[in-house]
């Protein structure tokens, strides 16, 4: 049992998020990203943000990835 609770931890510490970015926004957009979390109920802004951007890169990746018939 104790060699699985190591493993774990080894696995959790390899995703821990140690890299920060920062960014702003212009008036407009900081309050359409208000009104989206008000709006939907995000109770994690940061984790959504992540997601979020996330999502977008990965989608980016797929569509630019080359295709059997391209």
């Amino acid at each position: 049992m104790m060699g699985n609770k190591k493993q774990e931890s080894t696995l959790n510490r390899s995703k821990l998020r140690t890299h920060k970015h920062l960014f702003t926004l212009n008036d407009a957009e900081n309050k359409a990203l208000n009104r989206y979390i008000n709006q939907y109920n995000v109770s994690n802004k940061s984790k959504f943000i992540r997601e979020t951007l996330m999502q977008a890169i990965l989608r980016k990746f797929e569509e630019d990835a080359p295709t059997l018939f391209d």
